[in-house]
């Protein structure tokens, strides 16, 4: 069955514009058929379109059934965005699919892109979260200077901060993770944290940490760090 994104389905019954248009143009759907609908806040809903045509799409609510989300934590990425942008939109989608609450986009000392447009970026994660069935929207921050996040992100669960830099002595994340712990976890662009930004977090409390042998490009280890504590979580 089809599935649509509309925030606002139990006050408004007609799907966004661009879901509409999607729905009564590209897949030719009618009065009658049913499809299911995601608010981005944990529920489903099943609806039947109850009138549709080339301006919108307006349906009634059939059920609705509350989703949680399966990983069992509340899990916050904070990355710097890459340089080119394609790797980055890689990123958001693959963590989405996998699942993931919050990602916080940071600027840093030795940030590539220093500028960041998000509308594009949020219509990926719609996508993402469509695609993997999936009924809760992840929050996207705009692009935060790394020191307020280091200074303003939850203290509640682990807080880990990933980068190369050998100098500093690091754990093995997949071995400090607790499982279940909500967590968040921090990493730099492709030039790293600066030693300052790498201090600051760990006077912070931060733990620090690698997430393995090989040297991953900044978007790998995002989905390497998300993919790590959905597996653990599973065990």
């Amino acid at each position: 069955m089809h599935r649509f994104y509309a925030p606002d389905i139990e006050t408004v019954n007609l799907l966004p514009e661009e879901e509409a248009q999607h729905c009564v143009r590209v897949l030719r759907l009618k009065e009658g058929d049913q499809v299911e609908v995601v608010d981005g806040k944990g529920h489903l809903f099943l609806c039947e379109i109850v009138s549709a045509n080339h301006k919108n799409c307006a349906v009634s609510i059939v059920e609705k059934t509350d989703v949680a989300p399966h990983w069992g934590c509340r899990l916050t990425v904070v990355i710097a965005p890459t340089k080119n942008i394609d790797r980055f939109e890689w990123m958001l989608e693959k963590s989405v699919e996998m699942g993931v609450d919050r990602i916080i986009p940071v600027l840093c000392r030795y940030s590539e892109r220093k500028q960041l447009k998000t509308e594009r970026l949020n219509k990926i994660l719609v996508s993402a979260m469509k695609q993997s069935l999936k009924a809760t929207l992840p929050q996207l921050d705009e692009l935060t200077p790394v020191m307020d996040v280091i200074n303003s992100v939850g203290k509640d669960g682990q807080r880990f901060i990933a980068y190369c830099d050998k100098e500093i002595p690091r754990r093995d994340l997949v071995k400090e993770y607790k499982k279940g712990s909500d967590v968040v976890i921090m990493i730099g662009p492709e030039g790293d944290f600066s030693k300052e930004e790498i201090r600051a977090a760990l006077d912070a409390g931060f733990v620090p940490v690698t997430l393995g042998k090989s040297r991953l490009r900044t978007e790998t280890a995002g989905v390497f760090a998300v993919a790590a504590v959905h597996t653990i979580n599973q065990l």
